[in-house]
Parts: structure tokens; sequence; C-alpha cells
């Protein structure tokens, strides 16, 4: 039998060989000649911001995926609206939701200072800023692979088509993933995710008031009183229990029809499927979801990355070069 760390070693190697040759150039050691202070410098000011904020964390972990779901991991979420494009900032997953670009500007003017110019492209902060916000609630930590460029463009459109919806059927959701060529596995890793952070009161209310046969009685109570009827959309609630800790907490309130968001209960309805079976497994075994987040990760951060000469590097995050 395999130990733990041989079983890790023959899954990342499957996995990587999947995409093998992305990663001749996208790789853990783009910037240790370019720029070798460039990953530490991400961490550092990454934890300052969890430090002060544990949601950051949680925030900067979805900026990553929802830049990589609409037209890949290229930084094209972090546009502003131009005239020649309107971007993704305002498409209807993101609107007054998605958080943390100044951190992201932080992170930039830093390296950008250690690196002596723009040598780190900001959809490679994104990746990084992901990974070290994981680790810094606690997760584990994975070879974070680097070396993208940053899109020239962004589109609303897009982005209101590609990233998921909390209000989701579980079809619906394993098709989206499968159009970003990720498996049900990815899909309830990812999903994983939402082990940290929190959401938003317009996000989940038709669940705790409308879903009275998939909703534990005793929880839809306790959420009612942070998300009235009507009014309060902005009002936070944790999205699982132990909303500052990336651990297994988030699968363990599925199986007792605590999940905060529609999309999150779909992914275990207790009648067998895979999807429950994953559900069940990862909720007992923490370090086995830790490994296998990790290796998810990568393949979502291997999402048609702009690399070689596509795209640029930008000097700002906000806007491209001119």
């Amino acid at each position: 039998m395999f130990s733990l760390s041989s079983n890790f070693i023959v899954v990342f190697t499957v996995i990587l060989a999947s995409f093998a040759p992305l990663m001749a150039q996208l790789n853990p050691h783009y910037y240790d000649k370019l720029c070798p202070q460039a990953l530490a410098t991400i961490k550092t000011v990454v934890e300052r911001a969890v430090a002060r904020e544990p949601r950051m964390g949680a925030s900067l972990l979805r900026l990553h995926f929802h830049d990589c779901f609409v037209n890949g991991c290229d930084g094209s979420i972090l546009l502003d609206d131009t005239p020649t494009f309107i971007g993704e900032k305002t498409a209807g997953p993101n609107n007054n939701s998605v958080r943390g670009f100044d951190v992201i500007d932080q992170i930039k003017a830093a390296v950008d200072k250690v690196c002596h110019g723009s040598i780190v492209s900001c959809a490679d902060i994104l990746a990084v800023a992901a990974h070290d916000s994981v680790v810094a609630l606690g997760g584990r930590s994975y070879n974070v692979q680097v070396g993208r460029r940053d899109a020239l463009t962004a589109s609303r459109a897009a982005a209101n088509q590609n990233i998921p919806s909390p209000f989701s059927n579980f079809n619906s959701l394993l098709s989206n993933f499968q159009s970003h060529g990720l498996s049900l596995k990815d899909l309830i890793l990812l999903s994983g995710g939402h082990t940290i952070g929190f959401a938003r009161c317009t996000t989940f209310r038709s669940r705790i008031y409308n879903e009275t046969k998939a909703i534990d009685a005793s929880f839809a109570s306790t959420v009612r009183t942070r998300c009235p009827p009507v009014g309060g959309d902005n009002n936070l609630s944790p999205l699982d229990s132990s909303a500052k800790i990336f651990d297994t907490v988030y699968f363990k309130n599925l199986i007792e029809k605590k999940g905060l968001l529609h999309s999150d209960q779909q992914l275990y309805k207790g009648d067998g499927s895979q999807a429950d079976e994953l559900v069940k497994y990862y909720s007992k075994n923490g370090e086995e979801f830790w490994r296998d987040f990790g290796v998810s990760m990568l393949r979502m951060g291997n999402l048609s990355p702009l690399t070689g000469t596509n795209g640029e590097i930008r000097k700002n995050c906000r806007k491209v070069n001119s």
C-alpha cells in the first residue's frame, strides 16, 4: 500500500502529465532568475492583508477562480472598463461581489519595486495570491505554476456566460466545469474553497426561505436572522461554520444539509451519487482534501494561459499598457 507521500507523487505526476505541453511554459521556477524575490514578496503582502481581515483570503481565492473561468487565467477580471470594451467587474456574478482589487494593486506595487520593473504579470499575481491565501488560513501549499501574461481585453458578456451561479443546479454546474476541461472531482474540490469566506444575503435568500426539504431547519432559522425576506441584500453569512479556517467543515455541513448556497447543497443530495461519495470522502479525509485541492487548483490555473509573446505584462493591473 502506498504511503500518503507516494500517493501524492503518483497522483500529482499523472495530473501534470495531462497538461505537460503547458508546463513547458508555466512552471514554479519561472521567476527564479527573472526576479528571485517575487513570490516571497507576494506572500508577505497577502499574509499581511489576511491577518488584517481573514475574509480577504477567500476574496483573493475567488478572484483567481472568476478570472480563470472567463477566457482563461489572464488577469482580465482586473481590467476597468474602457471606451472599447465593458469589462468583467460589472458582470452579474462579480458586480458588488468580487473584491480584493486594492490588495492586488498593493502586491503589484511591491513586486515591481523589488523586481525593478514590471516583470510579474497580474495573472500570476492572482494565482500566487490565491495559493498564499489558502496557506495563510490553514491549507496546504502546492507548487503554483507561473509564467502567464496578461490579457489585452475583457468581456462582461463572457463573464456572465461562464462563471457558475450560486443558483445553479448540479447538472448545470457539472456541465460548466466540463466545458472548461474540468471534472466532477474538480467541481467538488474547487467548491471546497467555500470552506472560507462569506456570501451576501441576496445569493442565499431563496434557499433559506424556500428549500425547506433540502435544508436543516435550525440552520435556516439561524441564517434568517441575518437575511430578512426583504432588504439586507448585502448582509453577510459565513459559507461554512468555520469560515476563517481552510478545513473540511464545508463538506460536513453539506452532509448535514447546512450548505449556505443552493449550488453548494446541490453537491450533496443524499442519493448515493458519485458527488455524494466524494463529499463524504473529503469530509473525513482532510489531508487528502488539501492534497487534491492543490491538484485541482493547478488544473484550473492552466486554463488557457497567455504565454510567450501573447498578451503583455501590465504596469497597472487595472488597465492595459498604453
